[in-house]
């Protein structure tokens, strides 16, 4: 549940406060009925979340002035269980309090130095308290992450041309040293209908823990874990694309085709190699490759005919993949391609009103071959799995009724992943990995609904 108000302090300004509160509660394994102890298999996390935020906004009357003032906060207590055969010392505690604080600054100059500009600079403090407590597996985390940032940009734009060149700096209590992103922008529209741009970031991930660092896996009927190197380094990388964006109208049908090139080259990119087990915990270990590179190209397009034929579609081709090859596990082959990175994978939405109460909506999403770590325990060795390419398919037909001026009834129903593409080659039984998983999240499901607005 959650609330969202304002209040105008003036003709030019603004308060807006929110609240949000998240209730959570997950249960997997076997044996649902009992305690998570007392089962073979349980993973059990029950969240609440509690988040706000207060945010002040001012334009001045000439509207090239703008400030924005801002503070939130979100405060994570999650009680959890990840264990196998009746462990009762597999409960564990997480409580993480973030909070932001932060003011920016817009003006708009009618010209600097040679045309038009907006200019965006702010200052922010970020604040987080990470406590996460796995007794059973004598596993603390104690990690507070402290950043201030500050940064600045400015964007010359006319209707042809637009260049934007900005930066970024962060102190984080981590690193030693002050990080500076910059960030470069061009575009040029040779012709009204035809849009060429160019642009270059820099950007980095601290070594801190992260939450996908305290989750738990059940494998080969036992868990594991995830533990930072002593060594662990920052990881750093460097963007580039190029796009063309193409507008055509004819009659009354509109269209639009975006073709872009992208380059990322990733320095001293993290990692996970299992390192060999303690205590009956399989112990991975985030660590640094020297580097890593994904680089593609993506189509993307729309075509609609007046407001009842709507078709809009994107495919991307891209190889992703270390600088040198490396084992995550001892006995497996070594690999220079990303896990878990399809090279290629796609999407499409048609939506057709044959009327204009009545909506028609068929969507789907293609995702490519790639591949994924399975750890043994229901299989008999660790190996490395080429996994089946997916088209996950929906279908949603909608009728809206106009109970009066104001509100709105609707009726729909559908059936999400039309052709039941779904793995089916889940690993059964207490020694399963329950990592192995990929692929659409659901099989073929039905559902109907209806939905009032107002």
């Amino acid at each position: 549940m959650g609330l969202r108000t304002y209040y105008r302090t003036s003709d030019h300004s603004r308060l807006t406060l929110e609240y949000h509160h998240i209730d959570e509660f997950r249960r997997g394994g076997d044996s649902l009925h009992l305690q998570p102890h007392e089962t073979q298999i349980a993973e059990q996390v029950k969240h609440i979340i509690n988040a706000g935020g207060l945010k002040f906004d001012y334009f001045s009357p000439n509207s090239k002035h703008r400030l924005g003032l801002f503070a939130s906060a979100q405060h994570i207590d999650r009680e959890s269980y990840y264990g196998v055969d009746k462990d009762l010392n597999a409960y564990g505690n997480t409580r993480d309090l973030t909070w932001v604080v932060g003011a920016q600054y817009n003006y708009y100059f009618d010209n600097c130095l040679f045309m038009p500009a907006d200019f965006t600079g702010g200052i922010e403090y970020n604040q987080d308290h990470l406590e996460d407590n796995q007794l059973g597996y004598n596993r603390t985390t104690d990690q507070k992450v402290r950043i201030i940032s500050g940064f600045a940009q400015n964007e010359w734009k006319t209707e042809q041309w637009s260049f934007l060149v900005g930066g970024r700096l962060d102190k984080h209590n981590l690193l030693d040293k002050v990080v500076f992103s910059p960030r470069v922008n061009v575009r040029y529209n040779p012709t009204e209908n035809i849009n060429l741009r160019a642009s270059y970031s820099y950007g980095f991930r601290a070594p801190q823990a992260f939450d996908e660092d305290l989750h738990i896996e059940a494998v080969g009927g036992s868990v594991s874990m995830i533990q930072l190197a002593k060594n662990l380094k920052q990881e750093n990388s460097q963007s580039f694309s190029l796009s063309a964006d193409m507008y055509k109208q004819w009659g009354d049908w509109q269209a639009n085709l975006l073709v872009e090139g992208f380059y990322t080259d990733i320095s001293d990119v993290f990692s996970l190699t299992k390192i060999g087990e303690e205590n009956g915990v399989i112990i991975w270990e985030r660590g640094n490759e020297k580097g890593a590179r994904v680089f593609g190209t993506t189509l993307e397009g729309k075509l609609a005919w007046r407001d009842k034929v709507q078709l809009q579609a994107g495919f991307t081709l891209e190889k992703a993949e270390y600088k040198e090859a490396r084992s995550w596990t001892e006995g497996v082959a070594p690999e220079k391609k990303l896990f878990r990175t399809p090279d290629a994978y796609g999407y499409f939405t048609l939506t057709v009103n044959p009327i204009k109460p009545w909506t028609l909506a068929l969507s789907g999403t293609y995702t490519g071959k790639m591949l994924v770590e399975h750890n043994e325990g229901f299989i008999d060795e660790n190996r490395t799995e080429r996994t089946d390419d997916f088209m996950d398919m929906g279908f949603k037909t909608s009728y809206d009724f106009k109970l009066n001026k104001t509100i709105n009834f609707q009726v729909n129903m559908g059936v999400q992943n039309l052709f039941n593409a779904y793995q089916k080659d889940f690993d059964l039984g207490a020694s399963r990995d329950s990592g192995y998983i990929y692929g659409p999240g659901l099989p073929r499901s039905f559902f109907a609904g209806v939905k009032l607005t107002y």
